[in-house]
């Protein structure tokens, strides 16, 4: 997500390096640059237009700060620019005075509405809300399948009236049904076309007109670039929507829809999806995003994902076990599980500053080998994994774990090896030393290129749970449905 306008935009950068002051004549390659990396991000054009022209007022009249160079001037007068665009603060979803909330869900076929849906009903169960998903999309084959079989994954409700019912009816109905039982927010699924058509929009505007929803959300592909804002410029004329939920962002996506749909449409990016499953949805913050596409690292979302999995009691008493060098195979596999409970290992590297710069090849490397040292340590006994030293002595146990796993024996020692650095380096940590183990890395990972010192598989010492890290700062008083933001301590 946003690397080729990530790396467009460094050039940008590059072009003030050396330079004393900004400048007309200066600035005009870097501004160049910066109009070109929009373009190729599928940027509205009109959108291009107005940013360029912002940027070079702005930076023209800009006083150079002692101490700051003038490429980092540069640096944020577009990112403060980038968020503008964008919306600058999060809109949260609305909460109607009375029960229930209603939320009228909308978009073309393919663009992932139905599991927008689901994915928004769980992401409102983590603030206690409870919430009746709506089926009333009767076209689609299978769609209210697909509705009531996600419902069931997240264990929301679902109320359907067959695909034979009218849509608006099913809607109504759904709504009292949620008065009744006191449910405190109702998503209406609609059905969705190729292209808008005006029996689409018809439809959708009955439905609106039938249950008054307190949210009409755009359900938008993030991937279809500029064309994202113009549909939902669309949307909003014709039906009146309240905000947009951009899906695929985790894809080869190039970021023109984030940086198109408010300034085109008006009305905010409220979500975003990053990914299939039906946790991997995001409130969207402007202000993050935009540190994102600078290449700077979103380190607060990254808290927050660590904050929705990490078990404070855990937390404390890996703590320890790290301090003692106590540490061991049972402890890694915990915390390469709760990694993927977070997302991909290339979604959360890009949320560390300074690791952007990490391709995708490595990273796919790294994932690859982080699969080969789960491998290797579930043919492990439970002595073994308890007790690493044992296999530190023993190449017969070695050699035994690497016909289990189908692995080379060299492929186990090293596995062996640097778990037993790493735990030195953990310990050392968690005293407060930083010792220097340039190109040491996971275990069984040989170090990933571009991750020297690595001591997490996040690069920057151990994994959440682990002390400085989200879960480890504070006292573990209750487990994580009660955590309330206590214990996530300096990063």
């Amino acid at each position: 997500m946003f690397e080729a306008l990530s790396d467009r935009l460094e050039v940008a950068w590059k072009k003030l390096r050396g330079q004393d002051k900004i400048s007309e004549a200066n600035i005009q390659e870097a501004l160049r640059e910066v109009r070109r990396a929009l373009l190729e991000a599928d940027v509205n054009l009109q959108v291009v237009k107005e940013f360029v022209a912002e940027v070079q007022e702005k930076a023209q009249g800009a006083e150079v700060i002692s101490g700051v160079s003038p490429a980092q001037q540069f640096i944020k007068i577009v990112n403060d620019e980038l968020v503008s665009v964008m919306g600058e603060e999060n809109v949260p979803l609305a909460k109607a005075d009375a029960a229930p909330t209603i939320v009228l869900m909308a978009g073309l076929q393919g663009t992932g509405k139905t599991t927008a849906t689901a994915k928004l009903a769980l992401h409102l169960r983590k603030q206690n809300r409870n919430t009746l998903l709506v089926a009333t999309d009767v076209y689609r084959p299978a769609a209210i399948d697909q509705l009531i079989t996600l419902g069931k994954q997240i264990d929301v409700p679902v109320f359907e009236l067959g695909s034979d019912a009218n849509p608006v009816e099913i809607a109504r109905q759904g709504v009292a049904k949620a008065k009744e039982d006191g449910v405190d927010t109702v998503i209406i699924d609609t059905a969705g076309r190729l292209q808008i058509d005006q029996d689409m929009m018809a439809e959708l505007a009955q439905i609106k007109e039938t249950v008054q929803p307190h949210e009409v959300l755009l359900v938008v592909d993030a991937m279809t670039g500029q064309e994202a804002a113009n549909l939902t410029r669309t949307f909003h004329e014709q039906i009146g929507i309240t905000g947009a939920i951009l899906t695929k962002m985790d894809g080869d996506t190039r970021g023109g829809a984030a940086l198109s749909v408010r300034r085109i449409s008006g009305q905010p990016i409220k979500f975003v999806g990053v990914g299939e499953k039906v946790e991997a949805l995001q409130p969207f913050y402007p202000d993050r995003m935009a540190s994102r596409i600078l290449g700077m690292g979103d380190v607060l979302t990254l808290v927050e994902k660590a904050q929705e999995e990490v078990d404070l009691a855990e937390a404390e008493k890996l703590s320890q076990k790290i301090l003692e060098a106590q540490f061991d195979f049972n402890d890694f596999l915990k915390q390469t599980r709760l990694l993927k409970t977070m997302g991909s290992l290339g979604g959360i590297v890009k949320m560390i500053p300074g690791l952007n710069k990490i391709s995708s090849d490595q990273l796919e490397q790294g994932e690859e080998q982080l699969k080969r040292a789960e491998s290797m340590i579930n043919s492990m006994t439970i002595e073994e994994r308890k007790n690493p030293d044992l296999l530190a002595s023993s190449p017969s146990r070695r050699k035994r774990i690497a016909k289990g796993s189908g692995r080379d024996l060299n492929d186990v020692s090293k596995l062996v090896s640097d778990f037993q650095k790493m735990r030195t380096l953990m310990q050392q940590m968690g005293k407060g030393q930083f010792p220097g183990m340039p190109g040491m890395g996971m275990p069984g990972m040989g170090g990933m290129p571009g991750m020297p010192g690595m001591g997490g598989p996040m690069g920057q010492g151990p994994m959440p749970g682990f002390r400085g890290y989200p879960g480890a700062g504070g006292p573990a008083k209750k487990k994580k449905k009660d955590k309330k933001k206590k214990g996530f301590g300096s990063l």
